[in-house]
């Protein structure tokens, strides 16, 4: 039996009673009824079970009936009923108060029906509600086994699901990333929660719950589904309901979102790039092949994007995240209306995108930034070198050399930022040729009027310098990034004005000082 209390009380003849203390407690589900004819009962009660009573036990003791409330609400009893106009003729008002101080529900029986009346119409309601909810779940499971024939679009394929199953679902991958969210929930909320289970189990918050399914594909799970159901409880068809959805969830899904981009066409297009770049085939036989399969990516503006791990070298575990990467890109939906093309090469994932030529790349960021940056994982972030924007197929192995030429620099650099484009590192290409010694007597020149003073000092003080030349001597944004007061960080700029000698409202100052820690930084690595 699961019927909350509120629901028993409308079931026939115990809707002939009425609730008269614990109306906080409606909520408790009944899950079974017993009658109290032995004094310790409370010693024996289930969780979720419901008591019904003639008070004929604690008719002389109403303070020993309050214990009893406590033992009862500490136990999960769903309630106590208690019939009256055999030992007592109303219940005592301090068993009242102490219902409502629990939340407890506190049920006058009606007089003229016996214990297994009432019993019995709750098993009957039971039975028959069981049977409909049966019945309704058949027919779902029929309307699911019919949709997974079709071949609808996969965003369709969700909307359809849901409206099936009558409740909002959210689609989650196993990294975090939203791949599709029809609930009122944010976007952001659904992230935070951490850490993800491997099985099906209740998630519940202040202002939402649902029901979590891992979507798994060969025994590993490639994201979750949250099935937002308002219900409190389900039952084991229910469950399987829900696990059935999510596996026709987790087909579509993996098949659309991977095995799709598997297919003879792409596979075959990606070979062909793989053999132009690393083989030398001919551009020329790239293109017929595009071009008898309408495959437009290198007739338009296009950037290639080179994701690799810096801190992997080799061996299975970098290949297998190399794998998960690609997967990942997939199965991201910023990503996959990009529309691009993706390939596991040693070098790492090579990505190639139609490059939107009026926003510079920004776009392509955006996505590479909602894929990659997941919250609450402790995992090592991915770098990403991205070429400038190509307009011929011709150039499709310099846009390659730029990826691997920018992975370079930054790693002789000593460059962090997780998100590199080939155009930004002009600077490094100019000065990589520069000698050492070069280096160091420019770095003194215009840095030693601050390295000669306290250790401490210094410290702060060139991190504040490369922080204000980071973001383009914006003070705002310097004071940000360094959790400092905008008037500490002017004093400091200031101060560095006066020890370096430099006007930092001249370009040319700005820029002698960039360079200088361009050198330190090569310097340091070196």
């Amino acid at each position: 039996m699961y019927l909350t209390v509120e629901q028993a009380l409308s079931v026939y003849p115990l809707s002939e009673g009425k609730l008269i203390a614990g109306n906080n407690g409606v909520n408790r589900i009944v899950k079974s009824v017993n009658v109290m004819d032995a004094p310790d009962i409370s010693d024996w009660i289930k969780e979720g079970e419901m008591l019904f009573t003639t008070a004929y036990l604690i008719k002389d003791q109403p303070r020993e009936a309050a214990a009893l409330l406590d033992k009862l609400h500490a136990s999960g009893s769903a309630g106590l009923g208690i019939k009256l106009g055999r030992f007592w003729s109303a219940i005592p008002e301090e068993l009242v108060d102490r219902a409502n101080e629990l939340g407890f529900p506190l049920i006058e029986l009606p007089y003229q029906f016996t214990f297994s009346d009432q019993m019995n119409g709750l098993f009957h309601a039971e039975m028959k509600k069981n049977t409909g909810m049966l019945q309704e779940v058949l027919d779902k499971q029929i309307r699911l086994m019919r949709l997974a024939l079709q071949s609808d679009a996969i965003g369709q394929l969700f909307e359809a699901i849901s409206s099936i199953i009558g409740d909002p679902i959210a689609i989650i991958g196993s990294r975090g990333q939203i791949v599709y969210n029809a609930s009122q929930v944010p976007d952001d909320e659904l992230l935070l929660r951490e850490p993800w289970s491997p099985y099906a189990k209740w998630v519940k918050k202040r202002s939402w719950q649902a029901y979590s399914v891992p979507l798994m594909k060969q025994e590993q799970c490639t994201g979750y589904t949250l099935f937002f159901t308002p219900q409190l409880y389900l039952t084991s068809v229910e469950e399987s309901l829900y696990v059935q959805a999510a596996e026709l969830i987790a087909y579509h899904l993996n098949f659309n979102y991977e095995d799709y981009f598997e297919l003879s066409l792409q596979k075959d297009f990606g070979r062909l790039l793989l053999r132009n770049l690393k083989q030398g085939l001919p551009i020329d036989a790239v293109n017929d092949y595009a071009s008898r399969w309408e495959i437009d990516l290198l007739k338009q503006p296009y950037r290639l994007a080179l994701t690799d791990f810096p801190s992997e070298t080799q061996g299975a575990a970098r290949q297998e995240k190399l794998d998960c990467l690609k997967r990942q890109f997939l199965g991201h939906r910023l990503i996959q209306e990009l529309k691009g093309v993706h390939l596991v090469l040693d070098e790492g994932v090579l990505s190639l995108y139609p490059a939107e030529v009026e926003d510079g790349g920004e776009r392509l960021l955006t996505a590479l930034d909602a894929c990659l940056s997941v919250k609450g994982q402790n995992t090592a972030m991915p770098r990403v070198a991205i070429s400038g924007s190509k307009s011929k197929p011709e150039q499709l192995a310099e846009a390659f050399e730029e990826c691997k030429e920018t992975h370079r620099l930054a790693l002789d650099w000593g460059m962090n930022e997780s998100y590199l484009k080939f155009e930004t590192l002009d600077l490094a290409f100019v000065f990589e040729s520069v000698p050492k010694e070069r280096m160091r007597k420019y770095c003194d020149r215009w840095l030693g009027g601050l390295l000669g003073k306290d250790p401490e000092y210094v410290q702060e003080m060139m991190r504040t310098l490369e922080t204000y030349l980071d973001n383009d001597g914006q003070l705002n944004e310097t004071a940000k990034r360094m959790f400092i007061h905008r008037n500490t960080a002017t004093y400091r700029i200031e101060k560095l004005g006066e020890l370096l000698d430099v006007d930092f409202k001249r370009i040319d100052d700005l820029l002698r000082l960039k360079m200088a820690f361009l050198f330190r930084r090569l310097l340091s690595r070196s």
